[in-house]
């Protein structure tokens, strides 16, 4: 990873840089070949520990977070990502329940994609946070 300057938090932001923070390898990929079709750069983590270490080098612009991860939940650490990171976009994957789709709003994702969703939805989400 190359590099960044530690001036500002919007001169490390990225806004094409989208960072995954998914486990399943399977999901990864299939996103991974969603998005690469759309001139972003594309980045993973595994885990909630992992995306505290990548935000210290480097700001996305959008971050799509599963909720289930190995150490810990999506929605938890959505309002830290938010109070944290404000500018960043943050979309909120899972295959729980709609309810979780409205508690994740309110917290402060950007938008709920629930599980399983279609190639359009995911791009008419990314396309409208990042435009």
């Amino acid at each position: 990873m190359p590099a960044m300057t530690n001036n500002s938090a919007d001169a490390r932001t990225d806004n094409r840089n989208v960072l995954l923070i998914e486990d399943e390898g399977e999901m990864c990929l299939l996103l991974n070949l969603i998005l690469g079709q759309e001139d972003l750069t594309i980045e993973h983590v595994k885990t909630l520990a992992e995306a505290d270490a990548y935000l210290e080098k480097r700001l996305p612009a959008l971050i799509l977070l599963d909720n289930r991860l190995p150490d810990g939940f999506g929605l938890d650490y959505l309002g830290h990502l938010k109070k944290k990171y404000p500018r960043i976009k943050v979309i909120l994957i899972s295959g729980i329940d709609a309810a979780a789709a409205d508690l994740a709003l309110e917290i402060g994702a950007d938008d709920f994609l629930s599980k399983p969703f279609t190639k359009a939805k995911l791009l008419a989400s990314v396309n409208t946070l990042l435009n």
